[in-house]
């Protein structure tokens, strides 16, 4: 497996009451723009406060981030604000599984994420839930000119016979 591009052990054991402040390197950034498909984060910062209940921690905080995003429609770069909140649940990983045994999954139990030993990585969790908030589609300030100069802004040309309309048409 390879390392995330953003790590921050938490060892359960020495959780404080103060909130986890995250903010990733220059380094950091351009790694998880490139895994994430982005130009750039410009800035990243996660303020997180932890909760022990024994071994299970919960995390809730707020995610907020400037990046540089390709359209959707045209490809250029635009920037994007994102401000999210953020509510993680870190369970010890279950290791007691019986091969071809039926388990019941809670919609509850999907949001957990487990950790193995002592330790669980609240950098590379809040690294995900960034790539959680990117619109993949977004469009950018020049979308709607692309659209009408490339002929995309037609509704008949975006359905699902467009291009057996096209077909029809060249004969």
């Amino acid at each position: 497996m390879n390392a995330p591009e953003f790590s921050l052990m938490i060892d359960v054991r020495q959780i404080l009451e103060a909130p986890v402040v995250i903010v990733p390197d220059k380094v950091a950034r351009r790694r998880l723009a490139a895994r994430f498909g982005l130009s750039h984060i410009t800035a990243m910062r996660a303020e997180i406060a932890l909760l022990r209940a024994g071994n299970v921690v919960n995390a809730s905080g707020r995610l907020n981030a400037d990046v540089i995003q390709p359209c959707a429609i045209s490809g250029e770069d635009f920037p994007v604000r994102i401000d999210e909140p953020v509510t993680l649940r870190f369970v010890p990983q279950v290791t007691a599984l019986v091969p071809d045994k039926e388990i019941e999954i809670t919609a509850a139990d999907c949001d957990d994420i487990e950790y193995d030993g002592t330790a669980f990585d609240l950098g590379e969790a809040v690294a995900q839930s960034l790539a959680l908030a990117i619109d993949l589609f977004a469009e950018g300030p020049g979308a709607a000119a692309f659209r009408a100069k490339h002929g995309l802004d037609q509704a008949a040309a975006a359905g699902p016979f467009a291009a057996l309309a096209a077909l029809r048409k060249a004969d």
